[in-house]
């Protein structure tokens, strides 16, 4: 009988076609040589530069799965990934800022747009119009559709009432994704997806969040005090609101993930940096085994992190169930980062606790990965769910 051939040729997840290292690479060019020098202060004043984040929009990190009629990249998914993970090594709110705008709003809007929206909001997405995605409340962070938003139908318009909190990307936003219930005797069901310009009637952006990382990266409150919205700016049908903030919050996960990861490798590279050029006894700190440990564990889990966020984006773009997968990756990804960034401000012993040395911020930068956009305790009920409805 003839022996059955039971090898398997596979490409490593983390192997990247030519297009797509050379995308990297000049993503990863651009985030340390543009935006590299000016993280410390960005980070102190708790304000992203403007003219840094045009840069985005003219380099295409703003655009990268939008279709090339609209003005975008015409790129995938995974591309959008490796974005923010090259940008996140380098400065985790540049990452956020482009995170939202590809992995929640762009892909929102090419999902559920209609042609004439599509074609009179895309261009201004690729251009120089940076969005905003509002779905959090004061009373509906985990419970995300206990909406106290509402929205009133009034013949040509509709008018919202209510506050949004925690919203990314606010300050500087001029379009919003938001999200308000026009059924309340529906639940979930009335919940109705709007796009709102900034200088609608009554729309307002309020406080700016004081945080402890990402300070860079807008959070702030938003206002609506009788907004009227045109019945034309409604994104998806009326009451699909819930599956619309469901699908794209599925994938934005697999970006936090890409954040995460991003971030993990950068707090690596500058311990190891530092081991190999700090000296204590007559010899460097990376000679002495228990700094070797700590490096080989941190690789390690970065590693394993890299291979759960790239699975979840391949899969994702193949059009296959990853919504187990991007759960994971997510909730992997930010134990990862806080790990790892905690460990190298600890190989950086004392200058690590400073900030003249980028691994503190990175510290206060790994703690958001566990809360926004679905917490670890979220996505473990996510993980396990899924788990126990399989046959």
């Amino acid at each position: 009988m003839q022996a059955i051939d039971t090898r398997v040729t596979l490409a490593p997840l983390t192997q990247l076609s030519e297009e797509e290292r050379m995308f990297q690479s000049t993503v990863r060019k651009f985030a340390r040589e543009r935006i590299g020098p000016h993280v410390r202060a960005m980070d102190e004043a708790g304000v992203f530069r403007k003219d840094l984040i045009q840069e985005c929009f003219d380099l295409g990190l703003m655009s990268i799965d939008v279709p090339e009629e609209y003005g975008g990249q015409g790129g995938y998914f995974f591309q959008s990934i490796l974005a923010i993970e090259e940008l996140a090594k380098v400065d985790p709110s540049a990452a956020v800022i482009v995170d939202v705008q590809n992995t929640l709003f762009n892909n929102a809007i090419l999902r559920w747009a209609t042609d004439d929206q599509k074609r009179k909001y895309l261009p201004r997405l690729t251009k120089d119009t940076l969005a905003s995605y509002a779905l959090s409340e004061a009373g509906s962070g985990s419970d995300a559709f206990a909406l106290a938003t509402r929205a009133v139908d009034e013949g040509d318009n509709y008018r919202l009432n209510g506050r949004k909190l925690w919203i990314t990307n606010a300050a500087e936003a001029e379009l919003f994704l938001l999200f308000a219930n026009l059924n309340p005797d529906a639940g979930y069901k009335g919940i109705t997806a709007f796009m709102i310009e900034r200088e609608f009637p009554g729309f307002q952006v309020g406080k700016k969040e004081d945080k402890l990382g990402i300070r860079a990266s807008s959070t702030c409150e938003l206002i609506l005090d009788d907004c009227k919205v045109p019945k034309a700016n409604v994104i998806g049908e009326i009451g699909k609101g819930y599956k619309i903030a469901i699908e794209t919050l599925n994938e934005g996960r697999i970006g936090i993930g890409a954040q995460m990861l991003g971030l993990a490798q950068g707090a690596l590279d500058h311990a190891l940096a530092y081991a190999k050029q700090r000296k204590q006894f007559g010899k460097t700190i990376a000679e002495f085994q228990g700094v070797q440990f700590d490096l080989a564990e941190m690789a390690v889990e970065v590693e394993a992190t890299r291979l759960m966020v790239y699975n979840a984006a391949r899969l994702r773009d193949a059009g296959l169930p990853f919504v187990t997968e991007a759960a994971m990756c997510k909730y992997f990804a930010s134990q990862v980062a806080e790990r790892t960034a905690s460990r190298a401000v600890e190989v950086l012993g004392g200058v690590g606790f400073t900030k003249d040395y980028p691994v503190e911020k990175l510290f206060r930068d790994s703690k958001i990965g566990r809360i926004y956009e679905g917490t670890s305790n979220m996505q473990r009920v996510t993980i396990a769910k899924q788990m126990l409805d399989k046959k």
